[in-house]
């Protein structure tokens, strides 16, 4: 169980790092009833959350891998997730959302605003960013569409696929007691999994059909909060 705990610290760690780099501001902004924040307050906040959650997306990805190894090829479990692996492929992770989030805040810092702006978010959000802009931004929507499809269909994606081979090699079991034991090994990676991409799908599915400002950043709140404080539960009840 050594891999799937190691994944499960890290996962833990960058769930705590993404809730904090909108929730205290919130609570201030609650506490002082001023809902201000500077510039490079809003350049800092828009690049941690998005360093966070492409992170918790890599994180997710690699433990449906760790789930079909575990799984699929159980006699090799040990051999292929060793240690080095699991580093490797956490390391890769982060260096991967650290460049991406920089490219993206980078990006950002080359438009121009208003002295005075109002974002109609509870944070400062890249796509929000864009839109208040008063320089062009095609470029910038370009990049931000095409890293929103590699870095999170791509993860997506293999998610997707682990889990139709974990599905595959269930259904190969004659017991329904090895079944039953084959799939809740992965029960609480399925439950994260669906939660934190159902959440983040219905936000810009929900915001593309009303255009509403308002209930997106509403519903915004479930993936950028609640879903990481659930994280723990689910695995705790596990």
């Amino acid at each position: 169980h050594t891999p799937m705990y190691f994944l499960l610290s890290n996962l833990s760690l960058v769930d705590i790092c993404f809730t904090s780099t909108t929730i205290p501001k919130m609570l201030v902004n609650i506490q002082t009833r001023s809902k201000a924040i500077s510039y490079a307050g809003c350049i800092t906040q828009m690049y941690f959350f998005l360093l966070f959650g492409v992170l918790d997306n890599f994180l997710l990805t690699v433990m449906a891998y760790d789930r079909f190894v575990a799984i699929c090829h159980p006699l090799q479990y040990t051999v292929i997730m060793n240690p080095q692996l699991c580093g490797l492929l956490v390391l890769v992770s982060w260096i991967t959302s650290s460049l991406c989030s920089l490219l993206q805040s980078l990006m950002v810092l080359q438009l121009s605003f208003c002295e005075d702006l109002e974002i109609p978010h509870f944070f400062c959000e890249l796509n929000q960013m864009n839109q208040l802009a008063n320089s062009d931004t095609f470029f910038n929507d370009i990049m931000m569409y095409l890293a929103t499809g590699l870095l999170g269909g791509g993860p997506l994606a293999c998610i997707i696929y682990s889990y139709y081979k974990i599905v595959s090699s269930i259904c190969a079991i004659s017991s329904v007691q090895g079944k039953y034991k084959a799939f809740s090994t992965c029960a609480s990676h399925l439950s994260v999994v669906s939660l934190f991409y159902c959440t983040v799908l219905s936000v810009y599915l929900s915001s593309a059909s009303t255009h509403s400002s308002q209930s997106s950043a509403v519903t915004s709140v479930m993936y950028a909060v609640v879903t990481p404080m659930l994280n723990p539960l689910i695995y705790s009840f596990r």
